[in-house]
């Protein structure tokens, strides 16, 4: 990207809401569990920082959603799209009809791009 001096232009990411359980279940593997963490690369992207914050590691703690480590994550799915879709073009105006949950978590988007 850099040679074709695109490099500003270009933003890679991941994207999953997949996860898994810290406690095996019944057959010694894991449960599905909630998001993950998510890389974002790009010569537009605020590097070398980690956005979001870590889940409190305890069983039955602040951000296990039971008691086998399911642990909720800091930053919605919501969020991390609709900071996306705001670099790709997307108006403020239209963030609720395409992320409708976006609501829920205060409009707050990473400040990742």
């Amino acid at each position: 990207m850099t040679a074709l001096n695109v490099q500003n232009s270009v933003t890679t990411f991941t994207e999953s809401d997949f996860g898994r359980t810290f406690q095996p279940n019944g057959n010694a593997g894991t449960d599905h569990g909630w998001g993950s963490h998510a890389l974002i690369l790009g010569g537009a992207v605020n590097g070398g920082r980690l956005y979001g914050t870590f889940p409190v590691e305890a069983l039955g703690g602040p951000d296990d959603s039971g008691s086998r480590g399911t642990w909720v994550p800091g930053t919605s799915e919501d969020q991390y799209m609709g900071a996306l879709a705001k670099w790709f073009g997307l108006a403020q105006t239209d963030l609720d009809y395409v992320f409708p949950n976006l609501h829920s978590f205060g409009y707050q988007l990473p400040a990742f791009i």
